[in-house]
């Protein structure tokens, strides 16, 4: 299976899905930190993917999502953006319904 496939793979099989780097218990960078942040305060379950620890995904994660910072959050197989958007929708209000949603139809 090529990475690419793979990374659509994880993209689909997960309905709140972070691409960051470092882990939720140890990001490894502020932006990182930040979004792990405002996805604890939405208070849903979501996947994560260490890209630090995957050097192929790092590289092609930005060729698939045409999107070439981390982190970068998908909910319901749509990129929402990265730390910036991520950030500025929750503070307008406009994530919390998309991640209650997409932790609905998970369950």
């Amino acid at each position: 299976m090529s990475i690419e496939q793979t990374i659509k793979d994880q993209i689909s099989d997960n309905n709140i899905l972070l691409y960051m780097k470092g882990s939720p218990q140890m990001p490894q960078c502020g932006f990182s930190a930040q979004v792990i942040q405002v996805l604890m305060q939405c208070g849903k379950r979501f996947a994560y993917v260490d890209v630090l620890s995957n050097p192929e995904i790092r590289a092609n994660l930005p060729k698939v999502s045409d999107w070439p910072t981390f982190p970068q959050l998908f909910i319901d197989g749509e990129l929402v953006g990265g730390c910036d958007i991520v950030t500025e929708m929750h503070e307008n209000g406009e994530l919390q319904p998309m991640l209650e949603k997409a932790a609905a139809e998970a369950e």
